[in-house]
């Protein structure tokens, strides 16, 4: 099973990412190939609702110039993708959802191409948010038809300063369930 996991925070080795490798390990010690895709240092356009995607009906973009059409591609490859965000006035960070944008609309008008693959969000926050922001993640897997395992509470977790992360306990456990659910289900599915 190809696993990655999409970085959504401006910042290097910042509590979301730490929470994303800490994701991708466990995956990683279950079988599976993964893969960490930040998106601090790439340029991505919001979607303009242009429908070249859905006239084109190759699975690409209209929008040329920009970061996105490897990222699409990642992607489009894997089985397994997990999303992480920091919570930024109560919701996920532009770059992330610009992405989740682009690509959700693309594959919907190409054949649903992100359509039982697996997943979910993982969202880090310094006091409040966390709900609104996983659950924002959240629709971007149920309205392109993802299969979205559960964890023993939702994939959150409190932080603020760098590596704070790492002291929330709960919510490492709570990555780790997830992790486990992803794989034990890529498992069950016959996900290679």
């Amino acid at each position: 099973m190809l696993a990655i996991a999409i970085c959504g925070s401006p910042r290097k080795d910042g509590n979301t990412e730490h929470l994303l490798r800490h994701c991708l390990e466990r995956l990683a010690s279950r079988g599976a190939t993964v893969e960490l895709l930040p998106l601090r240092d790439k340029r991505i356009e919001p979607c303009r609702g242009c429908s070249t995607c859905a006239r084109r009906k190759d699975g690409s973009c209209g929008i040329e110039g920009d970061d996105f059409p490897p990222l699409l591609a990642r992607m489009r490859a894997a089985d397994a993708i997990v999303v992480g965000s920091p919570v930024y006035f109560g919701s996920a960070t532009p770059q992330l959802m610009a992405l989740l944008d682009r690509a959700g609309y693309v594959s919907r008008q190409n054949g649903g191409f992100f359509s039982r693959k697996l997943g979910g969000p993982i969202v880090v926050a310094r006091r409040a948010g966390h709900n609104f922001t996983f659950a924002q993640l959240l629709f971007w897997f149920m309205i392109n038809d993802m299969v979205v395992p559960g964890s023993s509470y939702w994939n959150v977790a409190h932080a603020r300063e760098p590596g704070e992360v790492a002291k929330d306990e709960e919510g490492l456990a709570t990555v780790e369930r997830f992790a486990d659910n992803l794989a034990w289900l890529g498992g069950r599915l016959g996900t290679p």
